[in-house]
């Protein structure tokens, strides 16, 4: 199959390389010519690293960069299979793209979005053919992480979603399917991660350096929600936030924080500015954290609780199956383990004592145990009885 994709920028050039490896033919589509150049030169140096220490042949790498068909004419789509865009966040910008596709490509031509935000029903409704769109959600980098997400479309015809996850499995990739909701899978279920670490923040109850250290050191996590937030960009993350907030027709647990507008207002969007949560200048000393491990685990509980629910009341709607849950949260966003695991470790009385607590405390709908965990508490059922998904988190 020939591939195209749309977007030479960073993940457009990331999905171009991951499918030439595999083997496909790709056509990367971009309206300027320079951005191409370097795209094309991005990869060739990284397929080329990847052969020098040793994880691919030289002849391997050779032959995918051999794959790349550099464009700029949408023309070039014609024998494609599959086209895939990867622009900027902006329904009508998409919509518009793939009326043009449309014109180009076979009627059989799968067509497909990488938005992480956007309603993949509201780009394909500006299709004439809806039945063969579909979402396939990357993330970034591309070319390391593993997961991706697969969403079908109201319209998108019966089967397809199957195909494309066995299609992306070919590529080397982790496949999961999720519903049309907003924020999928991953950007749904972790917003608890920042949004209940800066409310933590707010109140006074730990400061950034102390919080981040209860999640690597006593959590397990990669990264403390407040480094992984000025390393993501508050540009990006705070944005992605008031699209789910606005999306979930704003639900409260879903609520943004003045604290991170107030960085993203300012430009403060964290190390690519050189300051966010933390000031990344040379000369600035880090924060150190309190250690007192008593306040640390209070800080994880309550992060881990408000975490665990989101997973379950989103298993609870049927927006993914439990298995593709857990693998989404360990390869998306590399958590220790997956959440309805770890909720079975901990014990669900206790996720759900720690819920009602918060609620009982601030009356506010952010702290509202899912229905499902109340009746698995009731029933004393469990999720899982085999052992938990776990993923890479080297602290």
């Amino acid at each position: 199959m020939t591939i195209g994709i749309i977007g030479s920028g960073a993940m457009g050039a990331g999905i171009a390389q991951v499918v030439a490896v595999a083997g496909h033919e790709v056509f990367l589509l971009d309206q300027s010519a320079t951005a191409l150049e370097r795209a094309t030169a991005g990869i060739a140096t990284s397929l080329r690293k990847l052969a020098e220490k040793g994880k691919m042949t030289a002849d391997a790498a050779t032959a995918a960069i051999a794959r790349l068909r550099p464009t700029t004419n949408m023309q070039d789509f014609a024998g494609c299979g599959l086209v895939l865009e990867a622009i900027v966040e902006e329904l009508t910008v998409k919509q518009q793209l793939f009326r043009q596709v449309e014109g180009v490509v076979t009627a059989d031509c799968i067509l497909a979005s990488n938005t992480s935000s956007l309603s993949i029903a509201s780009i394909a409704a500006a299709c004439q053919r809806p039945e063969r769109f579909i979402g396939i959600h990357f993330f970034n980098p591309a070319p390391i992480m593993q997961l991706v997400e697969v969403i079908p479309a109201v319209q998108t015809r019966e089967g397809l979603a199957e195909e494309v996850r066995d299609l992306v499995q070919s590529w080397g990739k982790l496949p999961v399917l999720t519903k049309d909701t907003p924020g999928f899978i991953v950007n749904r279920v972790a917003r608890p991660f920042y949004g209940e670490a800066i409310r933590l923040l707010e109140e006074g109850v730990a400061d950034i350096a102390t919080i981040d250290w209860a999640m690597t050191e006593l959590g397990g996590f990669r990264m403390g929600p407040f480094a992984l937030m000025d390393f993501i960009g508050h540009d990006v993350n705070y944005r992605v936030t008031e699209s789910v907030f606005a999306a979930f027709f704003y639900d409260p647990r879903f609520k943004p924080s003045f604290t991170q507008k107030r960085l993203f207002e300012a430009g403060y969007y964290g190390r690519k500015s050189g300051r966010g949560f933390y000031n990344y200048a040379a000369e600035a000393t880090p924060p150190e954290p309190n250690r007192d491990e008593a306040l640390g685990r209070q800080i994880l509980g309550r992060i881990l609780a408000m975490l665990i629910n989101e997973a379950v009341d989103a298993l609870a709607l049927n927006v993914a199956s439990k298995e593709d849950l857990e693998l989404a949260m360990a390869k998306g966003v590399n958590y220790p383990k997956g959440l309805l695991a770890w909720a079975d470790e901990l014990g669900l009385p206790q996720v759900l004592g720690t819920l009602d607590a918060l609620y009982d405390e601030y009356h506010e709908d952010r702290y509202r145990a899912s229905a499902l965990l109340r009746r698995m508490v009731r029933a004393n059922q469990t999720f899982f009885t085999h052992e938990p998904v776990v993923g890479n988190h080297q602290p």
